[in-house]
């Protein structure tokens, strides 16, 4: 096993490095970039109002409006638009101070040095490190991965079991339809109705609609903190686990099923063993495998992505919202932090999930495979 994890965690390297160069080449021949957003606030033409142009870009502006004085300033100004009639010194510096004045294997090259040491440097458009602003906003992307993940699991583990063992009765039929239907809600707009039941919309105002925590959170007793923290949480995750529950639920059903009705479970039940010993001696191992083998999606597709408009409508200061502002802004630095961050959490979370495997059946060996 040890030859296994070894030869895993040296294959991360060069799956990440992929990753980062095929998104960085698709960066390259994206439109617009940062020159472009600093050029578009010097000229009056942003009208993007997500824009947070703060620091470096906004020293520009004074000088940015003079006019190019000579002819050999056209090309450069020519290779953004928007740019004809500025000085060309100034494009020039908006140039190096966000590293376009190199190569672009040479800026992949520097990115990738800094990255193997979580160097991410600072926020193009925010006065803050990039780590510094990552750190800023996980508080609120673990909790919602973390709890939603962790409640969905606890709930619809037991729940598919049953479905499994029940298969057919009125307990099966209804449940299942209960599933469907939560599984056919998109996640957002059930937020939107829970936002409108239960958080002042239109009726009862009963959960808060904004932040993490309470603004008295620091003076609170330390059982009045865990209150108001699952306060704050409960319909964000409610939304959230609300699709994940129908898919983790029917997929141990059928994974029990399947299980149930092969030979090695009749044989045990001829041997006398009860129903109980059947199900959690013999099938649970086997059946639990492709649960398992779905977490590390689960729980990154939670972390990240899938709170983005959990996020906004429950006014969540998280990763999610952090990332999409980030490419809207073209905050390379901050885009690009966050992918690395998140595709190596991804590997690493898949490691786990393979060792998982060979801790409930120790009959699975990896290291007899090839990578």
């Amino acid at each position: 096993m040890g030859a296994y994890i070894l030869r895993r965690l040296l294959l991360i390297i060069p799956t990440l490095i992929g990753i980062m160069a095929i998104n960085f080449a698709v960066i390259q021949f994206a439109p617009g970039g940062p020159v472009e957003r600093i050029i578009a606030q010097v000229t009056g033409t942003d009208v993007d109002a997500t824009s947070r142009i703060s620091g470096g870009g906004s020293d520009f502006a004074g000088s940015g409006t003079s006019q190019s004085g000579g002819g050999g300033g056209d090309d450069i100004s020519s290779k953004y638009r928007g740019a004809q009639g500025l000085d060309p010194d100034f494009i020039k510096e908006l140039e190096k101070q966000f590293g376009f004045d190199k190569p672009p294997l040479e800026r992949f090259g520097t990115m990738l040095v800094n990255y193997a040491q979580f160097d991410f440097g600072e926020s193009y458009f925010r006065d803050i490190a990039v780590l510094d602003l990552i750190v800023e906003k996980m508080p609120v992307s673990i909790s919602l991965g973390l709890w939603m993940t962790l409640i969905s699991y606890l709930i619809s583990i037991p729940l598919g079991i049953r479905k499994a063992v029940s298969d057919g009765s009125s307990f099966d039929v209804w449940t299942s339809a209960v599933v469907i239907i939560g599984y056919a809600i998109p996640g957002f707009l059930f937020a939107v109705l829970l936002v409108v039941l239960f958080a002042g919309g239109s009726f009862l105002d009963w959960f808060p609609l904004r932040g993490l925590v309470s603004d008295n959170f620091a003076e609170l007793s330390w059982w009045e903190k865990i209150v108001d923290y699952f306060w704050h949480l409960a319909l964000p995750l409610i939304s959230m686990a609300l699709a994940a529950f129908a898919t983790t639920t029917l997929l141990t059903k059928n994974s029990f099923l399947d299980e149930i009705r092969k030979q090695y479970v009749v044989t045990a039940r001829a041997k006398g063993l009860t129903e109980r010993q059947v199900l959690y001696g013999h099938v649970f191992r086997n059946a639990m495998l492709i649960i398992i083998a779905g977490f590390p999606g689960a729980f990154i597709g939670a972390f990240f992505g899938g709170s983005l408009l959990i996020e906004t409508i429950f006014s969540l200061d998280g990763l999610g919202l952090l990332s999409f502002e980030s490419v809207i802004n073209r905050d390379y630095s901050v885009v690009f932090a966050t992918l690395y961050i998140f595709s190596l959490m991804g590997l690493l979370v898949s490691l786990i999930s393979d060792i998982t495997y060979t801790m409930i059946d120790p009959r699975i060996d990896f290291e007899s495979r090839e990578v």
